[in-house]
């Protein structure tokens, strides 16, 4: 397993709090898919993860972001647009 950044960890724990899993945030593969196989998240699960991530970091993610597949394809590719968004 890759190891997280602190950026990485920092929204896993927001997705572990958010979604109540059981898994501490330290256990999550930056790269294992979010959806289905991997965290196993569904849809609703991530409509809820983007609301959150909106909340906290300040960031708006769209439903209809053609992007979203590649956008919460992991961990690591969520936190990557998360601070490309605030940098812009």
């Amino acid at each position: 397993m890759k190891t997280a950044s602190p950026s990485e960890l920092d929204l896993a724990a927001l997705i572990v709090n958010t979604l109540t899993l059981e898994t501490a945030p330290d256990d999550i593969d930056p790269e294992a898919p979010l959806y289905g196989e991997g965290l196993g998240l569904d849809s609703i699960d991530i409509l809820e993860v983007a609301l959150a991530v909106s909340k906290a970091y300040g960031v708006k993610l769209r439903a209809d972001d053609e992007n979203n597949t590649k956008i919460f394809a992991s961990l690591r590719t969520l936190t990557n647009h998360i601070q490309n968004l605030k940098a812009s």
